[in-house]
């Protein structure tokens, strides 16, 4: 049985380049993460070339529930798509992989991590992006100080960053790792890490004791903050890094106070190129790399209003 993605592949290069194919292309995009920004961002751009495109898309938030993203999957698959896009830990949603697999579907990740039955993932540099923000706390600290990090292994993508982190940081022989924080997601990861920030702050007292918080992501580096100001605890120049960039952290950033660099990932820039790396796909072009990496930049306090 040849499947409708493969039977117009000559329509879907012409709807790569910016034409219309003559019958929508059918897409789901399934995700757990809906409630944080970042997804949010690149979900809303995927949306948004798709409709250059002229497929049908359909987003599915699980809303924390990475197990029912397999069931999701396999309704997709039942639904005959011609594309499933998803952002999630894929090693966590084998089962689901495998019947798009044997359905012929092609499964794209969108910041989801590599999986050898992923087509492709579109993401950042997770190494670069940590590797930036993590010798930028330990120049700040010229070389020695206490250290918390926050990270979040179960999702691929934030896991690599505090691996290589972790690497930076065992460079400098007096920068301590004092405490490590994996926050609850479900709500953005804002409250709860800072709940787990403020028993560390409780836990160590004496001013200077804490010299940075580096954080894989921004919602946990806010929540960081939020604990560190209500201590009142801010004058004593303990460092927090993000990832993200978002407009929350870009303006914590310019206030020029504790939370001092992030890193902007093109959000917009991940949408669109899942979108026309789905295109390729469906065009019956083979990828020489399953990874497709959107650029990064540092946002400090100097161009934080750009």
């Amino acid at each position: 049985m040849i499947r409708k993605g493969q039977a117009i592949a000559t329509a879907a290069v012409f709807a790569a380049l910016g034409g219309s194919a003559a019958w929508a292309e059918t897409v789901s995009v399934i995700t757990p993460y809906l409630a944080q920004p970042g997804t949010q961002f690149y979900v809303e751009a995927f949306q948004a070339r798709a409709a250059e495109l002229g497929w049908d898309v359909n987003v599915v938030d699980t809303a924390g529930d990475v197990a029912a993203v397999i069931s999701r999957i396999e309704d997709a698959v039942i639904q005959n798509v011609d594309a499933i896009v998803i952002n999630v830990d894929p090693v966590q949603v084998g089962a689901g992989l495998a019947a798009a697999a044997d359905a012929g579907i092609p499964v794209v990740g969108m910041d989801a991590g590599s999986d050898p039955q992923l087509a492709a993932n579109v993401t950042s540099n997770g190494y670069a992006m940590a590797a930036e923000t993590a010798v930028y706390v330990a120049d700040r600290l010229h070389g020695a100080g206490n250290i918390v990090m926050i990270t979040f292994d179960p999702f691929p993508p934030v896991q690599v960053r505090g691996v290589i982190a972790d690497a930076v940081f065992a460079n400098f022989p007096d920068i301590k790792v004092l405490d490590r924080i994996t926050p609850d997601v479900s709500d953005g990861g804002i409250a709860d890490s800072r709940a787990k920030m403020e028993a560390i702050l409780t836990a160590n007292p004496e001013p200077g004791s804490i010299s940075a918080v580096w954080a894989a992501w921004d919602q946990p580096a806010l929540g960081a903050l939020q604990a560190i100001e209500a201590a009142g605890r801010a004058d004593e120049g303990i460092v927090i890094t993000g990832i993200d960039a978002n407009p929350q952290a870009r303006d914590a950033v310019a206030a020029g106070g504790n939370f001092e660099a992030t890193v902007a990932q093109d959000f917009a820039g991940i949408g669109r190129t899942t979108a026309d790396t789905v295109a390729r796909l469906l065009g019956g072009e083979e990828l020489r790399s399953k990874n497709v990496y959107v650029p990064t930049v540092l946002i400090t306090s100097a161009n934080a209003a750009e």
